[in-house]
């Protein structure tokens, strides 16, 4: 059983259909918002989630609803859940041990919470060990987080902390082999993948931090032939994510 941290935050909401299911089944529910004239599958399946889990219901207008996502697409269903509980690095690097060729991704300061949530997404489908992401100047799980992820948020350990480049360096000492994203470095197809691997995707304007690309082992790139320079940070990391899983089918 995955072993966590909690952490204060003031994001106590999650909404959408698979988020709201998740969050139910992982038990970090409290109350039950559902659309008043809501009817069909989803709101029965919901509904005796919620029931088996002892989270009471509200049934409640659509406006009301919509402003407490401030005007997301909640598809009806929101709920009030615990503090996000983010998992911690010794029972991640714990996890990795008795992982086969684990990766890691460590974000260097992603802001955009629909480039969290996406990236959650893929990790959870490409059976990615866990996120490492920053305390600092970089988005944490947020509502939006919860909802584009649509539930890996729950399935996926992320570990928060003070000092990326200290983190780093202890993920050498335990083995692990430090990669970055870069325009010039090694073609994302000869990337060589065994081993315990860490990979770190940086910030969606600006890249990898000076400071931690001097860390690197290898800079890997994915080779383009259009006009644009850059892929959206959570299309890189996908790419290079399935790049590793093909490895391991």
């Amino acid at each position: 059983m995955k072993t966590k941290e909690v952490t204060e935050t003031h994001d106590d909401i999650v909404y959408g259909v698979h988020a709201v299911s998740e969050s139910l089944a992982a038990n970090t529910g409290n109350k039950l918002y559902i659309q008043a004239d809501l009817r069909g599958k989803n709101v029965d399946k919901i509904k005796a989630l919620a029931t088996q889990k002892k989270v009471s219901i509200a049934w409640t207008p659509k406006k009301t609803l919509s402003e407490m996502t401030q005007g997301a697409v909640h598809q009806g269903f929101v709920l009030r859940v615990s503090a996000f509980a983010y998992a911690e690095l010794k029972h991640l690097l714990a996890k990795a041990e008795k992982e086969p060729n684990p990766l890691i991704l460590i974000l260097d300061g992603i802001t955009d919470p629909h480039n969290l949530g996406s990236i959650l997404r893929t990790a959870d489908a490409t059976q990615v060990c866990g996120l490492i992401i920053p305390k600092h100047r970089a988005v944490g799980v947020t509502p939006v987080v919860a909802k584009t992820s649509t539930g890996a948020v729950e399935h996926v350990p992320i570990v928060r902390v003070t000092n990326l480049s200290q983190t780093i360096e202890l993920l050498k000492a335990q083995g692990f082999w430090i990669f970055g994203t870069d325009m010039q470095g090694t073609p994302a197809h000869q990337w060589q993948t065994a081993g315990k691997l860490a990979l770190i995707i940086g910030n969606e304007g600006k890249g990898l931090s000076h400071n931690l690309k001097k860390q690197v082992d290898e800079m890997i790139t994915i080779p383009m032939q259009g006009h644009v320079q850059s892929l959206n940070a959570s299309v890189a990391a996908a790419i290079l994510m399935y790049e590793v899983f093909r490895h391991k089918l």
